[in-house]
């Protein structure tokens, strides 16, 4: 089962709709079981039961998730695959002791891959669909494994399957959630 975590500023927002809707809708196109849990409702027994978590996005001022970091001290000892999707990305390696910074980006850029790896594997560059105020800095325990002309915009934990992504790949690249699925579903 995945996870899908609602960081928006509240339960129910009509964020929800623009950021944990195409998320889930794309998980039920593919068949993938699913749950979905407003990141002030996550607790053990959610984490116990999760395949493997999607950390969904936020609309550009709602950064109410970025002041609760307890709400996320279990990333580091989840083992199991994680998708950070921009303020998923943010949570994921404020997590891991990163901070944010900003740089807002809006519309579409060019993304190029840095450094190996299955999620990308076969591609050297692609555009990509930003929304953010914010980049994160790579936490030492991860590598940046694509940016753009302004900053990083992948990352990867050095020895867990723990992915952040500055852009949203439900909007224009979904090949890529697909290809995490697959990283899930090996992982199982």
């Amino acid at each position: 089962m995945i996870l899908v975590v609602d960081l928006c500023y509240r339960d129910g927002s009509l964020s929800r709709d623009e950021f944990v809707g195409p998320v889930e809708r794309f998980l039920r196109k593919t068949g993938a079981p699913f749950c979905t849990r407003h990141y002030t409702a996550v607790g053990a027994p959610e984490v116990e039961a999760a395949d493997a978590v999607i950390l969904c996005g936020t609309a550009l001022l709602d950064t109410g998730f970025a002041g609760h970091p307890e709400r996320f001290r279990w990333l580091p000892a989840f083992e199991r695959p994680v998708l950070g999707i921009s303020s998923g990305m943010r949570a994921l390696a404020a997590a891991f002791g990163a901070a944010a910074e900003p740089c807002c980006e809006i519309g579409m850029t060019d993304v190029e891959v840095l450094a190996p790896d299955p999620l990308f594997a076969g591609e050297e560059g692609f555009p990509a669909y930003e929304l953010h105020e914010y980049a994160v800095q790579v936490p030492d325990t991860f590598i940046p494994l694509a940016a753009s002309d302004r900053c990083v915009q992948a990352i990867r934990h050095r020895s867990l399957p723990l992915y952040g992504l500055l852009f949203h790949p439900e909007a224009r690249n979904e090949w890529i959630i697909e290809r995490f699925l697959g990283l899930a579903k090996a992982a199982q």
